[in-house]
């Protein structure tokens, strides 16, 4: 848990992108979203799910850095807000 907060911490996105994440991650439901990210209908534990999120949104950024047409700013979003619902229930269940 203290790994993921802290690679969460370090991430250096654009204020406009993580600002749109927080916002979306309000109403984060980890069955309808996480299963639409992963294309799994068995979802990993919350640990699992935000590792795969993290590796996910690196790949992503590193699209956006090289603007790459693949890029997809929404996509980046929607990984976004998962990764922190998954914290929020993470610590949650820490609780």
């Amino acid at each position: 848990m203290q790994d993921i907060q802290t690679m969460l911490g370090q991430l250096r996105r654009p204020k406009l992108l993580t600002s749109a994440a927080r916002i979306a991650a309000e109403s984060y439901r980890r069955e309808r979203h996480l299963t639409a990210l992963m294309g799994q209908s068995v979802l990993p534990r919350h640990g699992a799910a935000a590792l795969r999120l993290l590796e996910m949104e690196a790949e992503l950024d590193r699209q956006r850095r090289n603007s790459e047409e693949i890029y997809s700013p929404a996509r980046h979003v929607s990984v976004l807000s998962a990764l922190l619902g998954e914290v929020a229930l993470i610590q949650a269940v820490a609780a």
